[in-house]
């Protein structure tokens, strides 16, 4: 399981070496999102995809008062008609009142109709008080779907799909964030794959329902284009013996990328506390269950953080961008595997700047797009996009 990083991977440009302040020939970077501007305290929570015209679309937690996770919070859109160098102006896509609109997880059809996942709940019901079971189901976390058929200029009316994605028992509960998958290739090719996790109430009389042994992974499946769902592969502690895998696998915020013949991995955030920060698992039956339960992953050292992971068809490589230092929300890095993600190399480093959440997007043949969180002095200031290049592949 103690898997090591290497060296950094010869079919990338620019090298882990390039100075985290400068950019490659080709590169680039942008801010689509800076926090106190265009009416909001604070940008968050990004998600990326690349529409069928190849308009760029970042999605974001546009947080109205403060920074906080709760409150008033709008789902925002930018657009960018040039591979992400520059954007459109600010669309508001998703309301809750006064309350909170977030967790977005995108994904693009083969008719070209762009998904939003997302979920909602009220202004005072903070992730501790959910957790805690203070807060009746209708101010709790509840899913919520809309769709745009104009690469994102224009959007339908959220439609509530909670009831097929919730079951009653389940208290905190997120999508993503980051984009959703529509599987392209085996005998599932065509289903939506949409990574999430929730929280279970306590098994026992006087826990608070608060500990990472409570905490779970799972993932909802359509496969009708989004007119149906249902829940699939559900990983959760309730299930692990308390005294021993339970104490370190806790799956939490989570990304998933599709591999060669339709296999689904997924990467976690391990919301227990132990020296493993992430954790991964893979599906064979799309997203249907896991052939085994999520366990750590030492390839990919850094903070308890999201991340996000990408599959290169064309190059046989998958991607995973977060921060890279075990105990801070820094130096947001690129690792890539070539075994289907059971061993890492560092392809790239970003930055050295504090760096938190982050989603990833193929651009073109020869570039990716990473859209993160980042400034100067906090993770926070802005929600930056930078374009990647890739060398040809050998």
């Amino acid at each position: 399981m103690a898997y090591e990083t290497s060296e950094p991977h010869e079919g990338w440009e620019p090298s882990a070496s390039t100075p985290a302040h400068e950019d490659a020939p080709g590169s680039g970077s942008s801010v689509p999102y800076r926090a106190g501007t265009e009416g909001y305290t604070s940008f968050r929570i990004p998600a990326v995809v690349r529409a069928r015209s190849g308009a760029v679309l970042a999605f974001a937690e546009g947080r109205v008062s403060s920074a906080a996770d709760s409150g008033e919070i709008h789902l925002v859109l930018k657009r960018s008609a040039d591979g992400g160098h520059t954007w459109g102006p600010l669309q508001c896509v998703a309301r809750n009142g006064t309350g909170t609109a977030g967790n977005p997880a995108p994904v693009v059809l083969a008719g070209g109709r762009v998904l939003l996942v997302q979920v909602h709940n009220a202004a005072d019901a903070t992730e501790d008080r959910i957790r805690r079971g203070e807060v009746p189901p209708a101010d709790g976390r509840r899913v919520w779907l809309q769709y745009s058929d104009d690469d994102g200029a224009s959007w339908s009316a959220p439609r509530e799909i909670t009831d097929e994605t919730k079951p009653p028992p389940w208290r905190w509960y997120a999508t993503g964030p980051g984009h959703a998958l529509r599987l392209c290739h085996g005998p599932y090719a065509g289903r939506l794959v949409v990574p999430a996790n929730h929280s279970l109430p306590p098994a026992e009389p006087g826990d608070t329902g608060t500990e990472p042994r409570y905490e779970g992974g799972h993932a909802l499946l359509s496969d009708d284009d989004g007119a149906t769902w249902r829940i699939g592969y559900t990983d959760d502690d309730h299930d692990h013996d308390p005294g021993t895998t339970g104490r370190f696998a806790a799956p939490n915020e989570t990304t998933a990328a599709e591999l060669p013949g339709g296999t689904v991995y997924v990467n976690a955030r391990n919301a227990a506390s132990a020296a493993w920060r992430r954790l991964d698992a893979v599906s064979t039956d799309g997203g249907e269950s896991l052939v085994r339960r999520f366990r750590p992953q030492a390839g990919l050292a850094g903070p308890q953080v999201q991340g996000s992971t990408l599959y290169l068809d064309d190059r046989g490589e998958l991607l995973f961008a977060g921060p890279a230092p075990p105990a801070a929300r820094a130096l947001m890095t690129l690792r890539a595997s070539r075994d289907g993600g059971r061993t890492w190399r560092t392809a790239h480093t970003v930055s050295g700047l504090p760096a938190g959440y982050c989603d990833l997007v193929r651009l073109d043949r020869g570039s990716v797009g990473l859209l993160y969180e980042t400034g100067d002095f906090s993770a926070y200031e802005t929600v930056t996009f930078r374009r990647i290049p890739l060398k040809e592949p050998a």
